[in-house]
């Protein structure tokens, strides 16, 4: 028998929720994952960080608002990243096949775990358990390993906007995306 006994780390496990509601450890683990990914360069809208105060109700709203799902990824069970589908308003018919994928983010220090292909399969799954045949995202042209993963998922490079976003000051592109994730939806009819 030894003094050091000699303890083998667990894996860690990665999973990807939907969230309907938020309970005070999911909201702090959220404004914390999004002040860690503005801080590391972006997946968030957000250049510099917020008041944590203006994250909380960000975070609170989109969980009321009833045309956003919202999706976290977590490690260990705390939650590190998120994506959003954000579903058209009623009143527009005509767009009524297809969601908005938005605020997709890993948190730097859960990186390397597969969370991010997790978080769009379940996007792609969710979008299409709701009914919508197409997702539609954009991104910023430095986000070099969110075009990759989208781009290797399927996604179509469909536009560019030159002045799409500022960033430290400077003018960036953005790229638009879409991805059919129903194809028998969007089948014309004769």
């Amino acid at each position: 028998m030894t003094d050091n006994p000699s303890f083998k780390p667990l894996p860690p496990k990665p999973r990807v929720d939907r969230l309907d509601s938020l309970s005070l450890g999911d909201l702090n683990d959220l404004c914390d994952a999004t002040y860690a990914a503005i801080e590391g360069g972006g997946g968030f809208g957000w250049v510099t960080p917020p008041q944590r105060d203006v994250l909380e109700r960000y975070w609170q709203g989109v969980v009321a608002m009833p045309t956003r799902i919202l999706l976290v990824a977590r490690l260990d069970g705390v939650i590190c990243g998120t994506c959003q589908l954000m579903k058209p308003p009623p009143n527009n018919e005509a767009q009524s096949l297809s969601v908005q994928l938005t605020t997709n983010f890993v948190a730097p220090w859960a990186r390397g775990h597969g969370l991010a292909s997790m978080l769009l399969d379940e996007a792609e799954e969710q979008a299409c358990n709701n009914g919508f045949a197409v997702i539609n995202l954009d991104v910023r042209e430095t986000m070099k390993a969110a075009i990759a993963l989208y781009e290797k998922h399927g996604y179509q490079r469909i536009g560019e906007h030159p002045a799409y976003a500022r960033v430290n000051g400077e003018i960036l592109k953005g790229y638009y995306y879409y991805k059919i994730i129903s194809p028998q939806a969007v089948e014309q009819t004769p």
